[in-house]
């Protein structure tokens, strides 16, 4: 373990900063005084700020796939809490095994090279395994595989069904009117049954928690993080 994650001031890249997920989790870090540096892994500046909040810098880097040569500026990192990923829905198989196992491990062999004290942390999907029938849960599982076999500490995150906060959302035109109509009962769900449904503040929040443990959990599903999230005590969460 770093220096830095002993004391509790992670110094977290984020990647998929502009997406739900990613906004919540950037949200989180950016309120939390346990996150010393927050800085964004992004194709194209701006994405950081576009999600709704302030602070935190952005390291470009144009194609993920490519991003060993460039695998310098990736050094100095405690966690790495990657949260983006190809939408199920819409998505041809082809693409969404590109985005989901090809780029993501891309840029985790990039980082554990360069981190190697650091903890991966990966935002999967409930139900996901390699086996699986279904192809968007089975590429999941097949990216959880391949990351647990790096040589740094992991953690895959299960959520179910992800409420986005207040200030954050879907970039994805199909699935906006779903988030949009949909909310209040994703957040009666979430408060009936935790292990259906999390919110975007509440991973961010379990991810900080994870990253800084000595020997996290591999897998931690819905309920779980939830209950990470409620135990999390920042004084502006």
């Amino acid at each position: 373990m770093s220096a830095a994650m002993a004391t509790g001031a992670l110094r977290v890249l984020l990647t998929g900063a502009a997406g739900l997920v990613g906004q919540g989790v950037a949200l989180a870090c950016q309120r939390s005084p346990r996150v010393a540096n927050l800085t964004a892994l992004v194709r194209h500046p701006g994405s950081l700020n576009g999600s709704g909040s302030g602070s935190g810098s952005e390291l470009i880097v144009p194609d993920f796939l490519r991003i060993e040569e460039r695998q310098g500026v990736l050094s100095g990192f405690d966690a790495c809490f990657y949260c983006a990923g190809a939408p199920p829905v819409g998505t041809a198989e082809a693409e969404y095994r590109r985005v989901t196992l090809d780029t993501t491990l891309a840029v985790a062999r990039a980082w554990a090279a360069a981190n190697p004290q650091g903890c991966f942390l990966y935002v999967s999907g409930a139900g996901a395994d390699a086996r699986s029938r279904l192809m968007p849960l089975r590429v999941k599982g097949e990216t959880e595989q391949a990351l647990q076999a790096l040589p740094v500490r992991t953690v895959m995150l299960r959520p179910g069904g992800v409420r986005p906060v207040e200030g954050t959302g879907t970039r994805h035109g199909l699935l906006k009117p779903l988030y949009w109509g949909g909310a209040p009962l994703m957040k009666l769900a979430g408060a009936i049954a935790p292990s259906l449904v999390t919110s975007n503040l509440a991973l961010g929040q379990a991810m900080i928690a994870l990253a800084g443990r000595e020997h996290p959990p591999a897998t931690v599903e819905c309920a779980d993080i939830n209950r990470i999230a409620a135990d999390f005590r920042d004084p502006l969460s």
